[in-house]
């Protein structure tokens, strides 16, 4: 009984960061449109090989600062970035109130306290409910700078690049490491005891062995879940246990953490699907039919994604997220009526 209320409390809080992330995201597509222009030709596929390498060139920096020992400045970094983009949530979402700055006094106070709220009591539900702003404003931005192709040519770049650096070339378990002892939303908190805390728990080691540390038991310690940039899903218990040692259950431990990519790359297909591909098409509670299933898709590699994390073994999030929300899509728009050229974004160039 106690396993199954710790797994509905850690899915659910799951389940509701992805909706959450996924339906700002549609909110703020038309809005963003309005006001920005991030691209110069959202329909361009070469788009997807400056972001690959924008990508390429963060890790390698993050790696650089764990290295130096100057992961202080990351930390800054991304507290800064997490209330620049709340910001822009906060402008489209609040209702119009006296300018500061020529900025919504509200938005910017809430800007402000996400901020803050970072740096100076990085708890788990500040952590969260940071990324989930942060995760909408992404997904609401680069949605509307990639067309559908190049939008499945990211996602499924990235899934690739993610299963490489989590089973071949492990980078990212480092990353893991580093970006867990800086507190930040690069990495979302799942509690699974209402009691936790992440300000007083040990912080977990993406790469340990189960039972190969003396806290191994420790009602504080976590286990890592899904982590990095591109969306990694990682475990503490991801190698085989020690000889000799019980290996110990993730739902033994009270928290999962899942990292922020693995919800903002999926919600990007989805986000840029309503932008560019729902003209003519139907609805279903004021979503085009084919965003809506590239939702449920990524739920659907989520469910999967989760049910073997749970097992205890180490997986990367993005081949199963992006997955499910490229097949969702592509089922959708069939069923829209497009053809299978159309849907893939290809029929200026066939």
């Amino acid at each position: 009984m106690e396993e199954r209320k710790r797994v509905v409390l850690g899915l659910g809080i799951v389940v509701a960061i992805f909706l959450f992330v996924q339906l700002a995201a549609l909110a703020l597509v038309e809005p963003f449109d309005q006001v920005y222009e991030p691209v110069e030709n959202p329909q361009d596929p070469t788009n997807t090989i400056y972001y690959v390498v924008a990508i390429l060139v963060a890790t390698g920096v993050m790696l650089a600062a764990f290295k130096l020992g100057v992961d202080e400045l990351i930390r800054l970094l991304v507290v800064g970035s997490g209330a620049w983009l709340s910001l822009y949530v906060f402008s489209v979402l609040v209702p119009p109130a006296p300018l500061v700055l020529g900025i919504n006094a509200i938005a910017l106070v809430g800007a402000v306290a996400i901020g803050v709220g970072l740096y100076v009591y990085p708890e788990w539900y500040v952590i969260d409910t940071a990324g989930a702003l942060m995760g909408a404003a992404g997904a609401g931005l680069f949605g509307i700078s990639f067309g559908v192709l190049p939008a499945l040519l990211l996602l499924t770049v990235l899934a690739v690049y993610d299963a490489i650096s989590v089973y071949g070339t492990e980078h990212m378990l480092t990353l893991a490491n580093g970006v867990m002892d800086l507190k930040v939303p690069v990495v979302l908190v799942i509690p699974l005891t209402l009691s936790y805390s992440f300000l007083d728990s040990d912080t977990p080691d993406a790469t340990a062995q189960t039972g190969a540390q003396d806290d191994a038991s420790d009602d504080t310690a976590a286990t890592p879940v899904a982590d990095g940039d591109g969306g990694v899903a990682v475990d503490a218990d991801a190698d085989d246990s020690v000889e000799g040692v019980a290996e110990e259950s993730p739902l033994e431990r009270d928290a999962l953490f899942i990292g922020l990519g693995d919800v903002v790359i999926p919600t990007v297909l989805v986000a840029s699907v309503a932008h560019f591909a729902s003209e003519g098409t139907p609805e279903v509670l004021s979503i085009p039919l084919p965003a809506l299933t590239a939702m449920v898709g990524s739920f659907v590699g989520l469910a999967v994604l989760m049910r073997m994390v749970l097992k205890g073994r180490a997986h990367a999030g993005l081949p199963l997220l992006n997955g499910g929300t490229i097949g969702g899509y592509l089922v959708g728009a069939l069923l829209s009526g497009l053809t299978l050229i159309d849907a893939l974004g290809l029929a200026p160039y066939v």
